[in-house]
């Protein structure tokens, strides 16, 4: 076991825990424990929400894919990033004003139905379980490389700490792990960008030269093609990228940490410039990887890329670096984790425990204990699940997240907040079809059905590994057709102009004001 790994991640995990102690003395209420009170400042809230979308699959994988594919390997970060666009233009706001804990509350506050907020509650655990498995998976992987424990111990423990962190921390110990990640992770990928260039004599043009030299792919590295042979497989990607993030449950709840929809709007741009400098900076870390480690190099001791940030560390700094690089690779997976925990624990323990279990009637006190043990419940979930799954190839998992927030959850939220003649009939069909789509295209691609590999070995039948080209559409035309063909809706023309006035200007003519 090497000591210096050692000591980082001991750093790492001293750290966290002390911010959880702090964060448990302030999580004694469901507004503390779900959404911090909203006593985020924006910069806060935005650093907090890079810290939780920049996953183990941005930092690790991105920065990999750019090194083996090239070009199209940064396309893949564009789509992350214009994503955020839709969610300031068209999400952001309406949901801090219609919502309170969770996206259950955004919909029944136009269509108030136990059914509609335990579909959403639903979906949301899907999604943050189905997202929670490849960031273990991954961090079991990472921490049985580096220090030489056994896979089941590593996941237990990262398994543990994320446990840890909403058990008893809550929304607070949550936010502020994923601020002290963004800045460990902004800090560490600069500064080994700086040591690139300084490698090569502060020359982009020395680095581009080197990189061609150092890839078998030669000039069609810097050009469309080399990650996917079918063009309507980028597409497909894509969309779902783009469209994904407005609808993952764990992002969209940090829109209530704030206490008004300035903070809203600074959040954004604040998680925007970050995210997007972060791109820039695994650009050229990409680069650097083929320049200074090789193609070749890299590929004998991971074929998969996922180790590329690393292997640069320890070409560039030694153990020293790369243990810090690693630490801060550690710190992304448990603040994303933590993040998805504290999703999927609002949704159970708010929409389905207190609304539709107890229907309102419930002491505070016991609001947060069920939380509390939801919390556990879901970690413990996640982590057996992470365990059974080592030997599997669980990448697709985190396509699969995108995939099903964009073709269920998007299209009932874009539609109930734009569309006056949507109805709850439709809201349920988009949810449901676009929820089962994502699936059932999943069982029958090629990530199940590959005669090489696959965990059935057949064919697969429909051919497309990220699917979001067909589920997409699915989900919006079923919320669509649902509600065409129900009828008319049984809302007023007045009822929804009251709704649209609360969710675009925050007055509330039906009643309270939020």
């Amino acid at each position: 076991m090497n000591i210096t790994y050692l000591l980082f991640f001991l750093c790492i995990i001293i750290c966290t825990l002390i911010i959880t102690y702090w964060a448990a003395r302030q999580s004694n209420t469901t507004n503390q424990f779900y959404i911090a009170a909203g006593s985020l400042t924006g910069f806060q809230n935005g650093m907090a929400i890079a810290g939780d979308y920049i996953s183990a699959a941005s930092f690790l994988g991105i920065i990999g894919t750019i090194a083996i594919n090239g070009f199209d390997g940064f396309m893949y970060a564009i789509g992350f990033l214009v994503s955020y666009l839709i969610v300031l233009f068209f999400i952001a706001e309406p949901v801090h004003r219609l919502g309170k804990y969770s996206l259950g509350d955004v919909i029944f506050s136009r269509f108030p139905s136990y059914h509609m907020r335990g579909l959403m509650a639903i979906g949301t655990l899907i999604i943050s379980i189905f997202y929670i498995i490849p960031q273990l998976v991954a961090a079991g992987l990472l921490i049985r490389l580096l220090l030489d424990i056994d896979y089941a111990i590593s996941v237990l423990i990262i398994g543990g700490l994320m446990t840890i962190y909403v058990v008893f921390g809550g929304m607070f110990a949550t936010s502020w792990v994923q601020i002290v990640k963004t800045v460990l992770l902004m800090s560490g990928t600069f500064l080994l960008a700086l040591i690139v260039f300084s490698r090569l004599n502060w020359s982009m043009t020395e680095l581009l030269q080197q990189v061609k030299l150092g890839t078998p792919l030669g000039e069609q590295f810097f050009l469309p093609g080399n990650l996917f042979d079918n063009p309507l497989e980028t597409i497909s990607l894509h969309l779902a990228l783009i469209l994904g993030t407005a609808g993952l449950p764990h992002i969209l709840i940090r829109l209530f940490t704030v206490r008004n929809t300035v903070e809203v709007r600074k959040s954004l741009f604040t998680a925007s410039w970050i995210i997007g400098l972060f791109y820039l900076i695994a650009l050229t870390l990409g680069l650097g990887t083929v320049a200074l480690v090789g193609y070749e190099d890299l590929i004998i001791k991971d074929s998969t890329g996922n180790l590329a940030a690393p292997l640069l560390a320890m070409v560039l700094g030694g153990d020293f670096l790369m243990a810090f690089i690693a630490a801060i690779a550690f710190t992304t997976i448990i603040a994303v984790v933590a993040g998805l925990v504290i999703s999927a624990t609002t949704a159970f323990s708010h929409d389905i425990y207190y609304h539709i279990i107890k229907r309102g009637k419930t002491t505070e006190k016991q609001q947060v204990l069920v939380a509390r043990w939801t919390a556990f419940a879901i970690g413990l979930i996640s982590t057996l699940f992470a365990l059974g799954l080592k030997n599997m190839n669980v990448t697709f998992l985190v396509s699969l997240t995108f995939i099903v927030a964009a073709s269920s959850n998007l299209p009932v939220l874009l539609l109930t907040l734009y569309w006056k003649r949507f109805n709850q009939v439709g809201a349920v069909s988009g949810m449901v079809c676009g929820l089962l789509a994502s699936l059932v295209l999943l069982l029958i691609g090629p990530h199940i059905m590959h005669p090489d590999g696959g965990w059935i070995l057949m064919e697969a039948i429909v051919p497309l590994y990220n699917p979001g080209i067909i589920a997409i559409p699915i989900g919006f035309l079923a919320a669509y057709l649902g509600t065409i063909l129900s009828g008319k809706s049984s809302e007023s023309n007045e009822e929804f102009q009251a709704f649209y006035l609360l969710a675009q200007t925050g007055v509330d003519t039906r009643g309270d004001k939020k």
